[in-house]
């Protein structure tokens, strides 16, 4: 449920006329004029059928996607979140940067305990210099398979996009469909240390189209008009996987990454890591061309061996209007499933549109090994990772444990012993050849681990791939803050000559950005928000073994840069 629609009525009365004239004589005054947006997500079971099967699912009001949440900048939103299900849940707004509503950001045991079943939570935040396409989703264990929707925020009344205004903007949002219940499917995978069983298939808008079994009538369909240009908002809200990203005998121009405008680049395929946000300009040919319908599709991208990911391929339908379904059917041609080249040289093309405020001077710098590792199987279990051992993932050999108490409420209270510490490694223990030979020890440790910066650090972060249990990409997505991609490769980092060749020009600035399978990428941001944010991988799977970590920012000396107190409703663990 929504009010506040930013759409009004197509008459004008007395009353409304007299207020266009105010706002025609007072245009500055009204187009900062911000909304109150009220949303309710009533958490509940539904009864979904995809791939021949009805399962039960959680979702938001009964919808699958979610509802569309749709702002301006300077907006403030309001979404009171009821939870009717037996698992407990929190909703994150994924790059949202929670500027003075920390307590609003939602990682579970981070910024807030879940919210349990019965209760409920209002996440209140404004929408502070920021516009784009970003999403939100829960952020419990593996509930945002099916918990998730698109997050548009419009520029401010008066200011227009910087390309061409598009004839209709449309949210594409990529999943994935489990006929298992992810839920338990992660329980195991934890529980035997094996890795989990992979999707059943894709999704475009919770469709997974023609190319799976009994789906061609749950197929998105794209209905264009010749000549017109249409802004598609690509949202990866899949588990577990990158997707490659076409659309048949069509060009993309890139015009918008994670919310930040990018110099506008044309493009086949699209690389979209989960969490990742790309909008695009899709010219429709100037009349129905020979073939009137043309394959939207997306296939995955990983480094991992087959068998281990879901190597399927998830299509919704281009059609043009007039349609004439007697005329054939075009397919794009997709990259193979482990094309780095095709990812490197796509993502090398990212550059800010606008003058960016890269951190010229670094105050901290760190090195954080990402990747696979083991741990020992406890006594008396039967494991099924590696050796007979359980996978695990960390950043620096440190294995994120969740804690039992929110990190942000034992830091805002003062009463951090015995749930976090602030001793996350700078850079590894140990150094080895990341990308190549195996160390002698592939276990990690495990810890509830941050690390303290003081308000307005500027940080040169680089995360370098590891291939301990196989080299994979993983895409990393910080909370709280935006930082600058200034530089990637492949190998191990070399910290004397890839510095030279770091771009502080024009990086492009992101939220969620890809470590190259054996590679490095290095990113510099601000710390300058207050809190505890989150830093993880976003495959689930990873993020479920551990790889992830917290910033614990201090409060500045202003009282706008402190962190404020928490609402009442502020669930309880």
């Amino acid at each position: 449920m929504a009010t506040n629609s930013l759409h009004g009525s197509s008459f004008l009365t007395r009353p409304l006329l007299f207020a266009l004239i105010v706002v025609l004589v007072m245009p500055e005054t009204a187009a900062s004029a911000s909304v109150t947006h009220h949303y309710t997500f009533d958490i509940r079971l539904q009864n979904v059928t995809r791939l021949c099967r009805t399962k039960s699912i959680p979702t938001v009001n009964g919808q699958f996607p979610g509802p569309k949440i749709i702002v301006r900048e300077g907006d403030r939103i309001i979404v009171k979140v009821v939870n009717h299900i037996k698992d407990n849940v929190t909703f994150h707004w994924h790059g949202i940067r929670q500027l003075r509503s920390q307590w609003a950001d939602g990682p579970s045991y981070v910024t807030q305990c879940p919210i349990q079943t019965g209760r409920s939570y209002v996440y209140n935040f404004t929408i502070v210099g920021q516009r784009g396409t970003l999403w939100w989703h829960a952020h419990a264990s593996w509930l945002r398979v099916t918990l998730y929707g698109p997050l548009i925020i419009l520029p401010k009344l008066g200011v227009s996009y910087p390309f061409p205004q598009p004839y209709k903007e449309v949210p594409i949002m990529l999943g994935e469909w489990f006929n298992a219940d992810p839920e338990a499917v992660v329980a195991q995978a934890l529980q035997t240390g094996a890795g989990p069983n992979v999707s059943d298939a894709y999704t475009v808008n919770g469709l997974p189209g023609p190319t799976y079994n009994c789906s061609a009538k749950d197929t998105f369909k794209l209905r264009v008009k010749p000549g017109r240009t249409y802004l598609l908002r690509i949202i990866n809200a899949a588990l577990n996987d990158e997707l490659f990203f076409s659309i048949a005998n069509h060009t993309l121009t890139v015009v918008e990454a994670d919310a930040n405008y990018v110099k506008p680049f044309s493009t086949s395929t699209l690389l979209v890591s989960p969490g990742q946000t790309t909008n695009v300009l899709l010219s429709a040919a100037p009349s129905v061309p020979a073939a009137s319908a043309f394959l939207i599709s997306a296939s995955p991208y990983t480094t991992a061996r087959p068998g281990t990911f879901d190597n399927t391929t998830v299509s919704a339908l281009l059609e043009y209007q007039p349609y004439n379904k007697n005329l054939p059917l075009v397919k794009p041609t997709l990259p193979l499933f482990n094309d780095t080249q095709t990812v490197s040289n796509f993502t090398a093309k990212f550059r800010s549109l606008n003058p960016p405020v890269v951190p010229r001077e670094v105050d901290r710098r760190f090195f954080f090994a990402v990747g696979l590792g083991t741990s020992p199987c406890p006594r008396n279990h039967t494991c099924q990772g590696p050796n007979g051992t359980k996978f695990a993932a960390s950043i620096n050999n440190i294995s994120f444990v969740l804690p039992t108490t929110a990190l942000l409420q034992a830091h805002y209270s003062m009463k951090t012993m015995g749930v976090f510490t602030t001793d996350l490694p700078y850079e590894p223990w140990h150094e080895f050849n990341y990308t190549g030979t195996l160390p002698n020890n592939t276990f990690v440790t495990f810890g509830t681990k941050t690390v303290m910066l003081p308000y307005n650090t500027s940080v040169e972060l680089v995360m370098q791939g590891t291939s301990i249990q196989g080299a994979e990409s993983h895409p990393l997505h910080l909370h709280g803050h935006n930082f600058y991609v200034v530089g990637q490769g492949f190998g191990n980092y070399d910290p004397e000559n890839d510095p030279i060749r770091f771009n502080l020009v024009d990086p492009v600035q992101r939220n969620t950005v890809g470590v190259p399978s054996a590679g490095w990428v290095a990113i510099r941001f601000r710390a300058d928000n207050p809190g505890v944010w989150l830093m993880h991988c976003h495959l689930d799977v990873h993020l479920s073994w551990g790889l992830t970590m917290a910033w614990v920012v201090n409060d500045g000396r202003l009282p706008s840069q402190k962190l404020p107190p928490p609402p009442s409703d502020l669930p309880k663990c």
